[in-house]
């Protein structure tokens, strides 16, 4: 078991930090922050009250229910001493349900905090106890390594409801708190526990989170700069509304515009199969390796067109004669899925279209993205043996809870067209796609922002988007003052053909803290050996936005040659 030395800064483990612009070798240094005991007995914080005024947001004030002294040991193997907090952030209306939340307050601590984002439409409590999103198997969570740590479920209780169940939205102040609010109550009633436990605040407060955490990253660096030193957002759910009727778009492609009709269009897992190993064989080489991952993106889109598939995988007479090949109807779903959707009208951040998803670029959309069965049916969930598609149901939870607010509504015969109004209000609530980041950059906080290329839950082209327009509103030079954008080939969503670990915590705090601004690093597979034994522990490079790492190793590399990033240059695109 490994202890944490109480003055040992958090681990910043030096190997995979850089300066901009350096390789992976240089060893950092940081000013180590005294640690600081707690001041109070965890005992002693069971029934407070925390003042609604304390709160920057509209609230009724909010109640810790329990504390309780754990010892225990994460699954890195550090042990762990801390004070378990859990409460109650109360809501103005009270029919509304609480935030409820946990802050973790360790025996000797760091002087930093980290919050935790949600995931998918939330629900249950995010109690902060674990790795960040995308950490090394083997480095000690940040409770471990002394950070105050919180999250919360972010008003609404999902318990024994189906996925993508949105009637939480019905609630005004809850779907509030869903969208943007709770971000900012959970991190002041964690900063008045903090004062409260230690005598101080946390000198710096960070945030982490992917997917649905990855859009509350965004409200912190968007809407609440001042209570934020830092964010890492992974794959970022930022645009809910706009990213889920494009869901339902995918989800039109595969099965028409009513439930419960069978669709020639939909594709059974074999011939998604087909599909993927036909990419696959076009484009792994074009990166300069076979090594199963498709790094020069942009080389296989000019290569593979939706002309050039036609030919290569049409079924005799464009009718469905089996798995190896695709029907007219199948390609022409293929074609929709691989082209960005049009809508009549503009979305919070000013956007009329969601971009396309990488079905010709090395996503797989295997297990159950494109769905089990040939009809639409909202009782059969996606990832199990009969389910239906997964964009299905982001559709279904976007159109019933926030835009019609009726649980009954029908995600595929739902028009748009019909609802602007509504549409757009919701999305001004909902939707964190502010490219005004000035207070955030003027007070020294640094985004690290992620996606991954083969991504078939939230395309990666969402991410590309934001990042180009908050580009071309600031420029790149005032960008590479606060923000790195990584754009990670066979990262899926949370897990890909390359599941890619970083201390991305670690980069962060040298950025924010020392000013050791991160350029190329270094990411392991956290692929285990279990599914996938020739991948398990390989390196790459993790290149910044514009460049791809480019194999430019010895000809005719070994299967170790091959899994090391050292033989790995990023190029520009």
């Amino acid at each position: 078991m490994r202890k944490i030395p109480a003055l040992m800064l958090s681990p910043l483990m030096a190997a995979a930090l850089t300066a901009c612009g350096g390789g992976d070798s240089a060893t950092l240094t940081t000013t180590v922050l005294a640690s600081i005991a707690q001041q109070q007995t965890c005992a002693s914080l069971v029934g407070l009250t925390i003042p609604a005024t304390s709160i920057g947001l509209s609230t009724s004030g909010a109640s810790v229910l329990a504390a309780t002294d754990v010892t225990d040991t994460d699954a890195a193997s550090a042990s762990r001493d801390y004070c378990k907090v859990t409460g109650n952030i109360w809501p103005v209306d009270a029919s509304a349900s609480p935030i409820r939340f946990e802050v973790n307050l360790p025996k000797s601590w760091n002087q930093r905090a980290l919050q935790f984002g949600g995931g998918g439409t939330n629900g249950s409590v995010v109690t902060g106890l674990g790795a960040f999103s995308m950490a090394p198997a083997d480095v000690p969570t940040p409770l471990a390594r002394g950070y105050v740590t919180l999250g919360s479920d972010s008003g609404h209780d999902s318990a024994g409801k189906p996925q993508f169940d949105t009637s939480f939205a019905l609630k005004q102040e809850e779907l509030l708190n869903f969208g943007q609010l709770q971000v900012k109550k959970t991190v002041d009633v964690a900063k008045w526990l903090t004062q409260k436990m230690y005598g101080q605040k946390p000198k710096y407060t960070y945030f982490a989170g992917g997917s649905q955490g990855g859009h509350e990253g965004f409200d912190a660096a968007q809407r609440y700069a001042d209570d934020y030193d830092g964010v890492i957002s992974h794959y970022p759910a930022y645009n809910p509304q706009n990213m889920w009727l494009g869901a339902q778009a995918q989800a039109q492609a595969l099965y028409g515009n009513a439930l419960g009709v069978a669709s020639p269009a939909w594709m059974n897992p074999a011939k998604v199969a087909s599909l993927v190993a036909y990419v696959k064989t076009q484009c792994d080489g074009l990166d300069g390796v076979e090594d199963g991952l498709i790094s020069n993106v942009p080389a296989c889109s000019s290569k593979i067109t939706i002309a050039s598939l036609q030919t290569a995988l049409r079924c005799a007479d464009g009718v469905d004669t089996g798995d190896a090949c695709l029907s007219d109807a199948q390609l022409a779903a293929v074609g929709k899925i691989a082209s960005p959707v049009q809508f009549s009208f503009a979305f919070a951040g000013g956007s009329t279209t969601y971009p396309r998803w990488p079905i010709l670029e090395g996503a797989t959309f295997l297990g159950n993205h494109l769905g089990k069965t040939n009809t639409a049916d909202l009782a059969k969930v996606p990832f199990v043996a009969d389910g239906s598609a997964f964009q299905l149901f982001p559709a279904k939870g976007g159109i019933q809870g926030f835009i019609t607010q009726n649980l009954s509504a029908d995600p595929l015969a739902f028009d748009p067209s019909l609802w602007v109004t509504r549409i757009q209000e919701v999305s001004s609530w909902t939707d964190a796609t502010s490219t005004d980041l000035g207070k955030f950059s003027a007070k020294g906080a640094k985004l690290l922002l992620t996606h991954g290329t083969i991504d078939d839950s939230i395309s990666p082209y969402n991410t590309i988007n934001y990042w180009q327009k908050l580009v071309a509103a600031n420029g790149q030079a005032e960008v590479d003052k606060f923000a790195r954008f990584y754009l990670i080939p066979g990262q899926g969503h949370g897990e890909g053909i390359f599941r890619h670990g970083h201390d991305w915590l670690s980069t962060l705090e040298a950025w924010v803290e020392q000013g050791k601004a991160p350029g190329s690093l270094t990411a392991k597979d956290q692929n285990t050996a279990s599914t996938s034994s020739a991948t398990n522990g390989r390196t790459r490079p993790l290149c910044l936005y514009g460049s791809f790492p480019k194999y430019t190793g010895p000809a005719s590399p070994s299967q170790a040659q091959s899994n090391d990033a050292a033989n790995f240059t990023c190029t520009a695109l």
